[in-house]
């Protein structure tokens, strides 16, 4: 008979065929779950640890380019210029004035040095400042910027 070869067949391929097994158990810590877990921290790390650094360079690229900016007006725009980019750097670190400039960046800049020109001495009588000091000086202030 056609139809019992074709049983006979089946149920002989059945019977080679293994039962179900369930798989290893994996235990409390699986190796692929683990990897994942440690890339994660360690690229919210990374993210944490570069944050300052990126969001401290548009201000002290923004203060290099207001620098370059101010070097080729005249003396008098350009001493203005300089105060301006002085109480912009102020405000952008969060501080106040000449003397939060000097705490913040921990110089005496702003205070004693030719940076006074800019803060204190702005519109004082008498002759004008020496602006080739105060540029120099705030430019070697604002490469030194970390904040």
């Amino acid at each position: 008979m056609p139809c019992c070869e074709g049983a006979q067949s089946i149920q002989a391929t059945l019977a080679g065929l293994r039962g179900l097994h369930a798989p290893p158990d994996p235990g409390w810590i699986r190796p692929e779950i683990l990897a994942a877990v440690t890339l994660g921290l360690a690229l919210a790390g990374l993210a944490a640890w570069l944050t300052p650094r990126w969001r401290a360079r548009p201000i002290r690229q923004a203060a290099l380019a207001d620098l370059a900016a101010a070097r080729a007006l005249p003396p008098q725009e350009r001493r203005v210029a300089l105060a301006r980019l002085s109480r912009r750097l102020a405000r952008s670190l969060g501080v106040e004035g000449a003397a939060g400039l000097d705490a913040r960046l921990g110089t005496d800049f702003f205070g004693s040095g030719p940076g006074r020109a800019l803060s204190h001495d702005l519109y004082a009588p008498g002759p004008a400042p020496d602006l080739a000091a105060a540029e120099a000086g705030l430019a070697r202030v604002l490469a030194g910027l970390r904040a």
